[in-house]
């Protein structure tokens, strides 16, 4: 067998010791790199500071006109005129429909002259009184001519009045021959035109007008709800029906004119354990329409000093059970167990387990290890976090 060149040999011994110098370096840096202390983990906190917060019940809640005048006939007659145009705003006591009014206009005048005939009976029975007294007074006359004459005066009188009664009823019954509206608002549909006999018997209205600048919305709450949020409005000193609510439209968008609660029901549904609650909603671009179903935000809590935090700082251990990070004074996290409330746009009331000016992790809480200093950045809700 041939033997290797001396060279070669002596060039694989040069490699070998510096393949192994190699690793004695790399070793080194790493025992070099784990004796540096560990960087400090960013994560965003925020300063929990105490706020007065209302929570609302979304409830259903149907749209009622503020004020509903059925327009009808106080006389009957045959409709001469319709005065309005079908779905227009109208004044109050404007004119919508006319009654042929000849009928009133003569019996007016038969009342009239009823009334011309009796006022001369009594200036006849009037001289007549007078000239017996004068006659009783020289004892020409018996006193029986005297009472006569004094009950006669009477009577006269009397057919006087009754007359002058009947002929404003009649002028009244003319009056009524125009048929008005009583209120100011927007009139439908005309279920009578001209020709139709109008009769102040009849069950269908001529027409309906609504006032709807404002309206109604009737909601349904719960007795539990109402009674609680009276409870925590008298320990805040706030009065529970002056507190707003919010009004979503048909489309389920928020309406931009706050309600105001007039009334509950003092009677709770046997059925529901419900109670029924009347809230008037300015409605001056007229949106919202007698018979609409919407939704209402009616209070139910308020807290005069809650602390909130954000949904996303909520995490849970392994039961499931609501916990905080919170970052101490030595800028390291602790989880801590806390109760929540109810979720408010997207933030959650905590009832216990907080307190005011502590700060909670509400980014990066899985970087918040035992022992790891914490590098805290305020928390920067997003635009989409404001929007909501």
């Amino acid at each position: 067998m041939r033997r290797k060149p001396r060279s070669i040999k002596i060039a694989l011994l040069i490699a070998s010791m510096g393949f192994l110098a190699a690793c004695s370096d790399e070793k080194a840096a790493q025992q070099a790199t784990s004796s540096e202390p560990a960087a400090p983990a960013r994560v965003s906190v925020l300063s929990v500071q105490p706020a007065k917060v209302v929570v609302y019940d979304e409830l259903p809640g149907r749209v009622s006109a503020y004020r509903t005048a059925e327009i009808r006939a106080q006389v009957s007659g045959i409709i001469e005129k319709k005065l309005f145009e079908e779905g227009a705003s109208i004044d109050a006591h404007a004119p919508l429909f006319q009654i042929d009014p000849a009928l009133f206009i003569a019996e007016v005048d038969a009342s009239s002259a009823v009334l011309a005939r009796v006022e001369a009976e009594l200036l006849n029975a009037r001289i007549k009184f007078e000239r017996t007294e004068l006659l009783s007074a020289k004892q020409i006359n018996s006193a029986e001519a005297l009472n006569n004459a004094a009950a006669a005066l009477a009577q006269a009188k009397a057919n006087v009045a009754e007359a002058k009664a009947n002929l404003a009823r009649r002028k009244l019954e003319l009056s009524y021959a125009t048929i008005k509206s009583p209120i100011a608002g927007i009139i439908g549909r005309s279920f009578l035109g001209e020709g139709g006999l109008a009769s102040s018997s009849a069950t269908t209205p001529l027409a309906v007008v609504q006032q709807i600048d404002q309206v109604y919305v009737d909601v349904r709450q719960s007795a539990m709800s109402k009674e609680m949020l009276e409870g925590m409005a008298s320990n805040t000193g706030d009065a529970a029906l002056d507190l707003p609510v919010k009004i979503l439209t048909i489309a389920g968008k928020a309406y931009d004119q706050p309600g105001k609660m007039l009334f509950s029901d003092i009677s709770v549904d046997t059925s529901t354990g419900s109670v029924a609650i009347r809230v008037l909603v300015p409605n001056p671009a007229q949106q919202l329409l007698p018979g609409m179903y919407i939704r209402a935000k009616v209070p139910r809590a308020i807290y005069s000093q809650a602390l909130m935090v954000p949904q996303e700082a909520v995490v849970r251990d392994p039961s499931g059970r609501p916990q905080l990070v919170v970052v101490d004074k030595d800028s390291h996290g602790s989880r801590r167990n806390v109760s929540l409330g109810a979720l408010v746009d997207g933030q959650y009331i905590v009832l216990s387990g907080l307190e005011a000016k502590d700060n909670v992790v509400v980014l990066g809480q899985d970087r918040a290890q035992d022992g790891v200093k914490l590098e805290t950045t305020p928390y920067m809700p997003s635009a989409l976090d404001v929007k909501g």
